[in-house]
């Protein structure tokens, strides 16, 4: 049996669950989230011990899947309601920055002819503290990574000078560039 499916989704008191049928939609002060989970398998809420149990139909190895899948979803959206998820971009190289335009347009400057503007989708907000670091915060886990993934994919980090933009903390491994000098 599914080790993570079957451990219940610990609810915190400021976060409010509802369920019809197959939608299940949680409610934080970070926001709202909804989901729409598979047929073969269940969740169900229990309201006196504040938490989720998750369950399947069968040991179908398809069911088993989406049995450990659909409590890591849920558990990301209890956790995204209450404390939110955050990304942090860095940009690296001389002249790259970044600014922003208007509430969750960001420009960057990256070594191209023009400017490139990306508009952050809804509930998903950016920040930019300084021109070369980018924050991406927002309640839905998979929204604000896909946005971090779609920044970064305007100028990703090069081998040879490690030249572009990066999540923080990411190492970059470099290349020897071509070796001068040696004649035989």
């Amino acid at each position: 049996m599914s080790r993570i499916g079957r451990k219940p989704v610990v609810v915190p008191p400021a976060v409010k669950i509802s369920i019809a049928e197959r939608t299940i939609s949680v409610e934080g002060p970070k926001g709202k989230l909804e989901f729409t989970h598979r047929p073969e398998i269940g969740v169900a809420y229990d309201a006196a011990a504040k938490q989720i149990l998750v369950t399947r139909q069968d040991d179908e190895r398809l069911n088993r899947a989406l049995h450990g899948l659909t409590r890591s979803l849920v558990n990301n959206m209890v956790e995204g309601v209450t404390n939110g998820y955050t990304k942090k971009l860095e940009i690296v190289g001389v002249g790259y920055q970044a600014q922003l335009k208007k509430a969750n347009t960001v420009a960057l400057q990256v070594g191209y002819a023009n400017q490139v503007v990306l508009e952050a989708p809804k509930g998903v907000s950016v920040a930019v503290p300084d021109p070369t670091h980018i924050v991406i915060q927002g309640a839905d886990k998979q929204a604000v990574g896909q946005f971090a993934a779609v920044v970064r994919k305007v100028r990703p980090p090069e081998p040879y000078k490690g030249k572009g933009i990066r999540y923080e903390g990411e190492t970059v491994r470099k290349k020897a560039g071509k070796a001068f000098g040696s004649s035989k």
